[in-house]
């Protein structure tokens, strides 16, 4: 048993400047000292305890007392997807963030692990000598603990806030956030052209907000066409899409470089490469592309939004979801520069108010709305309704 502690912070609440305490549960000492190393040089990161087996996390839990655990989900004595229940239980509010390598069957339990109530899943690294991927990793792991770790302090402190893990059952029951001092909110009117496409762009906590809003815009899947970019790393997309297809019982699937973007089907841009669409003829096809990474990410969600305006003009709907950074700001403001029309996912439904936040206070919504409200405003804005 490899464990290294650091003494939980005293008793009574958590205050902002605290470091996030980072349990780390993995049975490769290679990725343990790896993580470690990383979270160590971070100023508001402390690794409070690393264990190579689930079982060890669940029986040292209370006394670890960590904000967040990074779960690894192939493990001996007890695996990731079992421990996760019982380190929920022991307490509701902790962020766990699911990592595996990019296979298939740990993608699955990936998504499972999210209806579950984990907060997030990270993609290992096939290799961590290769240094682009392992820059990668660590850049998403950081800025996830950071992002997630403090918005469940945040609801720690409020004494209604329900348990932060965002299990789908519960993504759009949740308190609102701490009040904090921003920027008041803009919105603009809606377009006046009727919208012949709908694009959505989402990151962290996406995969739950996306099948929950799918499955209730069959009227706007049935007659216009619906593309998605999810930041998301390759076979985690394949298994998002027949999710989709099943939580909207309509074709959904990675698109593929080139097809005709029709009616009745969505478009999830597949993992490791941006989704464009272009006009070819009287067609709007995708364009697939390898290019770098735009906002970190890749697929991104302005290349998307950028790319639509060139085939519908102002006849473009956006929805920007929950998730971190600033991606599908800038194309949205060249979708509404053009005619069309934003709307963003509100901070209290949000895990993280990055993407759409930065939208929303960029000035460029029509609506900033609750996650179960924005499926019925989709309808109604696709049937004519700008009320």
């Amino acid at each position: 048993m490899s464990v290294a502690l650091t003494s939980p912070a005293a008793a009574g609440p958590l205050h902002q400047q605290e470091p996030l305490r980072v349990m780390l549960v993995d049975d490769s000492v290679v990725i343990r000292g790896m993580i470690s190393r990383w979270l160590g040089s971070e100023p508001d990161i402390v690794v409070a305890a690393s264990l190579r087996t689930g079982r060890e996390a669940v029986n040292q839990l209370e006394r670890i007392n960590p904000d967040i655990a990074v779960l690894d989900i192939e493990m001996p004595e007890l695996d990731g997807i079992s421990a996760l229940p019982l380190l929920l239980a022991k307490k509701r509010n902790l962020v766990v963030i699911m990592a595996s390598t990019l296979t298939r069957r740990n993608a699955e339990i990936s998504f499972k692990a999210l209806s579950l109530g984990a907060s997030d899943y990270i993609p290992k690294p096939e290799s961590t000598r290769e240094a682009g991927a392992a820059e990668t990793f660590r850049h998403d792991l950081v800025q996830k603990i950071r992002h997630l770790g403090a918005r469940a302090r945040r609801y720690a402190s409020h004494p209604v806030a329900p348990a932060f893990a965002p299990a789908l059952r519960d993504v759009t029951h949740r308190a609102p956030p701490v009040a904090h001092p921003t920027a008041p909110v803009v919105k603009r009117n809606f377009s006046q052209q009727n919208p012949r496409v709908l694009l959505i762009g989402s990151s962290t906590g996406g995969p739950q907000a996306l099948m929950s809003m799918v499955a209730d815009i069959g009227p706007v899947i049935d007659r216009f066409p619906v593309l998605i970019t999810q930041h998301m790393p390759p076979t985690f997309t394949t298994i998002l899409a027949e999710h989709l297809a099943r939580a909207s019982n309509r074709p959904a699937r990675e698109a593929i470089d080139g097809e005709a973007v029709k009616p009745g089907h969505i478009y999830l841009a597949p993992g490791g490469r941006h989704m464009r669409v272009v006009r070819h003829g009287a067609e709007a096809v995708v364009a697939l592309d390898d290019g770098p990474p735009v906002n970190f990410c890749k697929p991104a969600v302005d290349p998307l939004f950028s790319s639509a305006i060139d085939v519908w003009q102002g006849s473009v709907l956006a929805v920007i979801l929950t998730g971190m950074g600033s991606d599908g700001m800038r194309g949205g403001k060249d979708i509404v520069a053009a005619g069309g029309s934003v709307i963003a996912q509100d901070e209290a439904t949000s895990v993280v108010w990055g993407m759409p936040g930065a939208a929303a206070h960029a000035g460029i919504c029509s609506a900033v709305l609750p996650l179960n409200q924005i499926a019925p405003k989709l309808v109604r804005l696709f049937s004519g309704d700008r009320s």
